[in-house]
């Protein structure tokens, strides 16, 4: 109970504070449907009501990002590199660490950049979306996991380039290059979907837990600074699924070839 009452004043200025950012996007809505397009609001009572549980819903869910996701990801960063965990107990930390010794950290990077994606709200709906335009031709599951896929293996690798200080910037450009590459080869219903999907990963539930472990994680591996190698797994984050739907899009379509040829030399 205690705790509760000392949340309040918390909860009121984050209110606030959430008032004052929806209320430009609110202004910009009606100001264009009674200004531009001079027509009354369809169903204003729901609308009202819908904007109402918008702004509870972000007030409450940026408390748990600053109580919860933030702490957590920094925790698991430094439990996860700690010289107990790592050499053994009464260790110390040496002054230059080899990356192979952190393979816990890439582990858990990948765990948990999998499992926030496939349950990230933004990819579903969108993994919905395409799957009911395409007429089945992208399932739901297929395109989810491709997307989790891709964060996966992004966060881990985002992890490697902390641990060895490598610049950011190789492995983007080597990421990009693979990315244009698959353009040229990948089926093309499957590339705008591909760009996008680099985006939507970019969310709610992904953004706050990778940063916070890109920082713990920095903060605790020496030679290592938060600001310059802390940030930058969600551009990572944003590049692999781009390779992994592509590349999902051409096994899908080679197997399909292949499933037909097969067909094909069996038939007399």
């Amino acid at each position: 109970m205690t705790l509760l009452l000392s949340l309040i004043p918390t909860f009121f200025d984050t209110l606030l504070s959430t008032v004052r950012d929806v209320f430009p996007i609110v202004c910009i809505i009606f100001g264009f449907q009674f200004a531009v397009l001079r027509k009354p609001v369809v169903n204003l009572k729901k609308i009202v009501f819908g904007f109402a549980y918008v702004i509870l819903g972000l007030s409450l869910f940026l408390m748990g990002l600053e109580m919860a996701l933030f702490p957590l990801g920094e925790s698991m960063a430094i439990q996860l590199t700690a010289p107990a965990f790592l050499y053994g107990e009464g260790a110390v930390m040496p002054s230059v660490v080899e990356w192979h010794h952190y393979y816990w950290v890439y582990l858990f990077a990948a765990a948990i950049g999998f499992s926030t994606t496939v349950a990230e709200p933004s990819l579903i709906a969108v993994a919905i979306k395409a799957a009911q335009v395409s007429g089945g031709a992208i399932s739901v599951n297929g395109l989810r996991f491709s997307v989790a896929l891709g964060v996966s293996m992004g966060i881990s690798l985002g992890c490697y380039r902390i641990v060895a200080g490598d610049p950011i910037h190789y492995y983007i450009i080597a990421g990009y290059v693979l990315v244009v590459c698959q353009t040229f080869y990948a089926p093309k219903f499957i590339v705008p979907l591909a760009y996008d999907s680099g985006g939507v990963t970019t969310s709610t539930v992904t953004v706050p837990l990778v940063t916070a472990l890109g920082l713990g994680l920095a903060s605790t591996v020496p030679g290592r600074s938060p600001l310059i190698d802390g940030f930058g797994l969600i551009a990572f984050a944003s590049l692999f699924p781009m390779i992994t739907v592509m590349g999902y899009a051409q096994l899908t379509e080679w197997s399909a070839k292949r499933g037909s040829a097969q067909k094909e030399t069996r038939e007399p």
